[in-house]
């Protein structure tokens, strides 16, 4: 038999993919490093997990001990399964413009979470960095983690990120795209990539209102500024940053990382965060200049499942001045404005009409007249839920019709009145036909009954499907 004895040693060989549909053809080739498969979603799995045993080693860490750390949330979810699996109390700190998914993850592994201002200088008491050390002074057999400043987190990644990166492609890597945070990732990989191969070109990238690029080309600190790109930047300088083993540091703001993300969840199917949106961005840019025969890989840092309420919403999008569009609109508006192949998922498909009710099949056929009116329909897709195809809807002249069954149970051809456990059957189960639709490259649209409950919704933009969920109402 083949397992693992506990998850953290699955932690690590993550999957390198390259991106066919961000970059052209006359650019050079990008691959991306899934750091969000790993056990706690991120990349910081690595360090967290290879910082505890050496501190254990060390006898810094001894059992019953309590792990304090300062967090934008990923390094808190390496460090709580790490000390679930040993057995460590765990205290973090974290920034107030941190995603609530974030904060309620920490939680959900048994970890005390204390929130702090964000725009506080780091030097200031309220700050997450100071309070988390006044913690560790004030906790018996503690241990504080100091991800910022300790030189093992660059340790971690010149141990197995850099090695990983290099074996995967046979060492014919020319440039490293990464975000500095801490900036262990870059140090320790890049240190190891330099040693590899002196012609490799190390890229970092900063957000906007953060220290580290104008320190890199002025060698003095600018005064650092709120951003809302989560996981990199910095508004001081990290022990665990190396600047020598860059060759460049590239700025991105919060729109373009934001953007980038939702690309490539609904154009190449990948569903990660808003620094792996930083880091893209960068990476597409950079392969357009170099063009094509070289080959860059960047890190994915984490997942876009902490995201979801944030940048993924474009509710949230639209309040902070990121997203420009109107609105969904109507089914005829989406349809002319789009000219390519649309997918039409009825998870169920539920329309009041005058006060009255349709049945599942009812619902279909209507949809289906409506749409064979409009000429840049190929393909509409219905994810029924069910193991056959509805009773009825004859598939109008020059419209080919797919049905997903997403789950084996009856279809509804009664009236339906709400949705089952609201949220989690859209959540997890329309999230994955979402993605295979995208990665297929068809665009995709929810059709969902209005004011049911606001989670499904969300959720459906979140799996990349569309700008917007599609919502019927009498209006349309």
């Amino acid at each position: 038999m083949k397992f693992h004895q506990n998850i953290l040693s699955a932690i690590g060989n993550t999957p390198l993919v390259r991106l066919s549909k961000l970059v052209g053809p006359s650019d050079a080739t990008v691959l991306v490093k899934c750091e969000f498969m790993n056990p706690g979603a991120s990349i910081k799995d690595r360090m967290a997990v290879h910082i505890i045993e050496k501190a254990e080693k060390e006898g810094l860490l001894r059992p019953g001990g309590t792990i304090v750390e300062n967090t934008s949330g990923n390094t808190g979810m390496g460090v709580a399964l790490t000390a679930a699996v040993k057995g460590y109390r765990c205290i973090f700190t974290m920034p107030d413009k941190m995603s609530m998914e974030k904060i309620n993850r920490l939680k959900a592994l048994g970890a005390q979470v204390i929130v702090t201002p964000t725009n506080v200088a780091a030097d200031s008491p309220k700050s997450y960095y100071e309070v988390a050390k006044r913690i560790a002074r004030e906790t018996p057999n503690s241990f504080y983690l100091n991800q910022y400043h300790n030189p093992d987190n660059i340790e971690a990644h010149y141990l197995t990120t850099g090695p990983e990166i290099w074996e995967e492609t046979d060492g014919k890597l020319d440039y490293f795209v990464a975000g500095l945070g801490t900036g262990g990732t870059m140090s320790g990989a890049g240190k190891f990539f330099k040693e590899k191969k002196r012609s490799v070109v190390n890229v970092g990238v900063d957000p906007i209102g953060s220290v580290y690029e104008g320190y890199f080309r002025t060698g003095k600190l600018s005064e650092p500024h709120v951003y809302k790109v989560e996981g990199i930047g910095e508004d001081m300088l990290c022990k665990a940053m190396d600047f020598s083993v860059l060759d460049d540091v590239r700025q991105v703001d919060d729109k373009q990382s934001f953007l980038m993300a939702r690309r490539l969840a609904r154009e190449e199917g990948i569903f990660a965060g808003g620094s792996s949106g930083s880091a893209v961005h960068v990476a597409v840019e950079l392969a357009k200049e170099v063009g094509r025969g070289k080959l860059i890989v960047t890190l994915l840092p984490d997942s876009g499942s902490s995201y979801v309420s944030k940048f993924y919403s474009d509710e949230w999008m639209r309040d902070n001045g990121f997203l420009d569009d109107k609105g969904a609109g109507t089914v005829r508006d989406l349809l002319t404005a789009r000219k390519r192949t649309v997918i039409f998922d009825v998870e169920p498909l539920v329309s009041y009409w005058d006060g009255s009710q349709e049945t599942l099949d009812e619902g279909i056929a209507r949809v289906l007249g409506e749409i064979a009116k409009l000429p840049t329909v190929e393909v509409i897709c219905f994810s029924t839920n069910s193991l056959r195809r509805p009773s009825v809807v004859p598939s109008p002249a020059g419209v080919r019709v797919v049905y997903l069954a997403s789950a084996a149970k009856p279809l509804r051809t009664t009236p339906y009145q709400r949705f089952p456990r609201p949220g989690a059957v859209i959540g997890d189960q329309v999230a994955t036909d979402g993605i295979l639709a995208r990665r297929l490259g068809y665009a995709f649209i929810q059709l969902d009954p209005p004011a049911e409950t606001p989670v499904g919704p969300r959720l459906m933009a979140a799996a990349g499907r569309l700008v917007q969920p599609l919502l019927f109402t009498e209006a349309d």
